[in-house]
């Protein structure tokens, strides 16, 4: 148990995912960033010093490569997590499984992100559906964007008896905008081989009740993902109370095509008019004015920042780990004010 009203958080891994993290927790009042671990020497880490972020090499190797090109660094992995009350791991897909070892070893708690797997840590989070069962363990697995996002929509739904079961269709990003040049596709479509895709059983690891399958077809675009959901509801309803279950979640945010948001870049184009850092879309964007309610079933579609959507959840898993707050319902709107998450996307007219 820590008690710790500051909770000293250590980020190893400063890629997409890290580096938002990293931002989320400086912003935070009840945690201190203590220093970022990373691997690499390039523009990428020179932005951890421009930051004054504490940088520490992953290993000795590390630490000397990164002076070599006049980095800096504190120390090595081991050094930061020294000083650590719990680590954010948010190196690449199967590192962080060899990780855990040594976290385990040290007695520090961790959170890893959605490319492990579920038996990793044994427990899946996302903040509004389960964060009183990830309250004083010593690990949890904030799940991945596109699995973020069904949670939340279809907790949504559930929370206000509609769900009976659900299906989507998802239009998944080819790559990272910024590795976009190194590979991806091209000219094509490639649908994934198995149905269904791995986010419906990985929902299935936060809420094991949930009756949803998922298939899913790379694209060729780097901005984000686009979801198409099917629900048949518990009963007949309308669009209005399909609507209102959805505004029940804070980080469910309208969207809708009559003022111009009419794809996806449009969407992230408002986020950097917003002056969202990274252009960062935390909420689930889903289109307003596309939802559909015929009899009882719900048609609806939604955008997902596989970049974004993760670092609130993965702020409210830090809190519960370290029980520095009991009630999710607090951590959320903590996370919520200090990210700048409001419910809105458009702006409001003033009076």
């Amino acid at each position: 148990m820590i008690h710790s009203q500051n909770i000293r958080v250590a980020v190893n891994g400063y890629g997409v995912i890290g580096k938002r993290v990293a931002d989320a927790v400086a912003a935070q009042v009840d945690m201190t960033l203590i220093g970022v671990a990373d691997v690499a020497t390039d523009w990428r880490v020179a932005v951890v010093r421009s930051k004054d972020f504490p940088l520490y090499g992953t290993t000795a190797e590390h630490v000397s490569a990164m002076k070599e090109v006049g980095l800096n660094p504190k120390g090595t992995l081991e050094d930061l997590l020294d000083a650590a009350d719990l680590v954010v791991d948010c190196t690449p897909k199967k590192v962080a499984a060899k990780n855990v070892e040594r976290y385990r070893e040290r007695g520090i708690k961790f959170i890893v992100q959605g490319g492990e797997k579920h038996s990793v840590t044994g427990h899946s989070f996302t903040a509004e559906n389960n964060y009183d069962t990830a309250f004083g363990r010593d690990a949890t697995r904030v799940v991945s964007c596109n699995t973020t996002s069904t949670v939340r929509t279809l907790t949504a739904l559930k929370r206000a008896g509609l769900l009976k079961r659900a299906r989507g269709t998802l239009l998944r990003r080819a790559t990272d905008p910024w590795e976009s040049h190194l590979g991806g596709i091209m000219n094509t479509l490639v649908p994934e081989p198995d149905i269904p895709s791995h986010q419906g059983p990985d929902a299935q690891t936060v809420d094991p009740d949930l009756d949803v399958v998922t298939m899913a077809v790379k694209v060729p675009e780097t901005l984000a993902h686009l979801h198409y959901w099917s629900v048949q509801l518990t009963r007949t309803a309308s669009n209005d109370e399909v609507l209102d279950a959805f505004r029940t979640s804070s980080r469910i945010a309208f969207i809708r095509i009559v003022d111009g948001l009419t794809a996806l870049n449009t969407v992230k184009e408002l986020m950097a008019d917003l002056g969202r850092p990274h252009d960062n879309l935390y909420e689930v964007a889903l289109w307003e004015d596309m939802l559909t309610v015929q009899g009882d079933e719900a048609f609806y579609a939604y955008m997902v920042d596989n970049q974004a959507i993760v670092i609130p959840e993965t702020i409210d898993a830090i809190r519960a780990l370290t029980e520095l707050e009991k009630e999710g319902a607090t951590s959320i709107e903590k996370t919520n004010f200090a990210l700048g998450i409001t419910g809105h996307l458009v702006p409001k007219a003033s009076p």
